[in-house]
């Protein structure tokens, strides 16, 4: 039977050495098509997965970032002295040397009408200290702000002692690594004017004792008639 005019020769399969049966043509096109499409698929999974990861990191970006507010300075001596109208016990709002800044200042009553001062401070090895000051606390309170541990040592800061709570060695100690408690009135960690006096957070003991010696400062000043 003659060619007819214009048809396309069958293919050569080289490693016959004759051309393809029909039947070869129609497999060897069945193949090409799946391989195609396995292509296609792994292609579109690939897109899929780089599509997913955009998404993850604008939620890490969003999500996550730091929130600028947090990290803006605070004039705790300001805050102190505009919390002073609505406490009668003088807050304490230490000078600290200008290495010294907060990010943290604000007056707060509990349910116990224990009222809190609190600031919190960053050192200038960029550590945490957090000062409270509790105005007519007691020792419940004073449990409670350093969630229930117990004294390791003492500490005499410009004649007052301190009760040491050093557990920096503990696992994940937190902002509890270290805290001082001034103690007043035959070793009552209560002041005569009803406030306490704590220092936690994470930074080395020389930090803490500058914070704590610029506390006695100003608790030794507002003593004075």
């Amino acid at each position: 039977m003659a060619a007819q005019k214009g048809a396309k020769p069958p293919r050569i399969v080289a490693e016959l050495g004759r051309p393809e049966t029909p039947e070869e043509t129609a497999a060897r096109k069945a193949q090409n098509s799946r391989n195609h499409r396995a292509n296609q698929t792994m292609r579109n999974l690939i897109y899929s997965l780089i599509a997913t990861l955009v998404l993850v990191l604008l939620l890490v970006i969003v999500v996550v970032r730091p929130n600028p507010d947090i990290l803006e300075p605070v004039d705790y001596q300001t805050v102190a002295a505009q919390a002073q109208e609505a406490s009668e016990v003088p807050l304490v709002a230490p000078v600290l040397p200008p290495e010294f800044t907060s990010n943290s200042a604000q007056l707060t009553t509990a349910a116990d009408d224990v009222s809190t001062w609190y600031i919190g401070l960053l050192t200038p090895s960029n550590e945490f200290i957090g000062f409270s000051q509790g105005i007519n606390a007691n020792a419940t309170w004073v449990s409670q702000e350093l969630d229930q541990n117990r004294i390791t040592g003492t500490e005499v800061v410009d004649g007052v002692t301190w009760n040491v709570y050093d557990y920096r060695e503990a696992e994940e100690p937190g902002n509890l690594a270290y805290a001082m408690v001034a103690t007043f009135d035959d070793a009552s960690e209560i002041n005569a004017d009803g406030s306490a006096y704590v220092l936690f957070g994470t930074a080395d003991t020389n930090e803490f004792r500058t914070v704590a010696s610029s506390v006695v400062a100003e608790i030794t000043e507002g003593a004075q008639p």
